[in-house]
């Protein structure tokens, strides 16, 4: 059998526990998670690392966001509470979110790096900088950042 990673290996017991406790909204959540972790893996035909499984954790995270302003403007109090409920329990997945300082940071590592000067490089920078950031940073931040970066 394959070696399943730290991160899904936690999913699947953070699981059984909602199952046994009877939490359905942690238990929904961790469901839906692992289904977007399996089709990702099918997709892929491999089994995904930590790092590509945060991704997919933001991913979902931006949705249930993008959810909850939609069900807001929709006037759906009772969606926007079962979206908040699930956003709570996958932020618990994910890492500590970088601040933009520490992304700049970050960014102009991989600007000096790259011998990036100016917006025209930016397809140069992006590349290096997604995957270090990946789980940690939004990526229309890490965008926005790496754009005032180069202009300047």
């Amino acid at each position: 059998m394959e070696q399943e990673t730290n991160l899904k290996q936690k999913l699947t017991d953070d699981l059984k526990q909602a199952m046994r406790s009877r939490d359905t909204i942690r238990r929904s959540a961790i469901r839906l998670l692992m289904a977007a972790i399996n089709n990702a893996e099918i997709a892929r035909q491999a089994t995904l690392e930590d790092a590509d499984i945060l991704g997919i954790i933001a991913k979902e995270v931006r949705q249930r966001h993008e959810s909850i302003e939609a069900f807001k403007q929709g006037n759906r109090p009772d969606l926007v509470a079962q979206e908040e409920a699930e956003l709570a329990v996958l932020q618990q997945y994910l890492p500590p979110q970088m601040t933009r300082e520490e992304i700049a940071e970050a960014a102009r590592r991989v600007i000096a790096e790259v011998g990036a000067e100016g917006p025209g490089d930016k397809g140069k920078v992006m590349p290096k900088l997604i995957p270090q950031l990946k789980g940690r940073a939004d990526g229309r931040e890490i965008n926005a950042v790496v754009s005032e970066l180069l202009a300047s």
